[in-house]
């Protein structure tokens, strides 16, 4: 898979940055008090009310990876409607693309 082009600027530009950025998604991505499926589903609920369908799409296959069902995604995509209204609902529906 092709790194996102942010991550080679900071590689080059501001690696601890990137260090710092690493370490977060680390955090996000395995069980703490919260499984890492809801924090999987945590961030495709942001994703959806910030408007960034190709990260909705993402999150949402890694957050199948993770175990989360297709009620759970689905339930997701119903927050974020519920928060963002319509645009949360449309960018929501990238989720359900595979």
């Amino acid at each position: 898979m092709e790194k996102p082009f942010f991550v080679e600027l900071l590689e080059n530009n501001d690696p601890e940055l990137l260090e710092y950025m690493n370490s977060l998604q680390k955090f996000a991505g395995e069980d703490g008090a919260l499984p890492a499926r809801v924090k999987t589903l945590m961030s495709m609920f942001a994703d959806a009310i910030l408007g960034h369908p190709s990260g909705v799409r993402a999150l949402a296959e890694r957050a199948r990876a993770q175990g989360a069902t297709e009620q759970e995604i689905a339930e997701t995509v119903r927050m974020a409607f519920l928060c963002g209204g319509m645009p949360g609902l449309v960018t929501g529906t990238y989720s359900f693309q595979k």
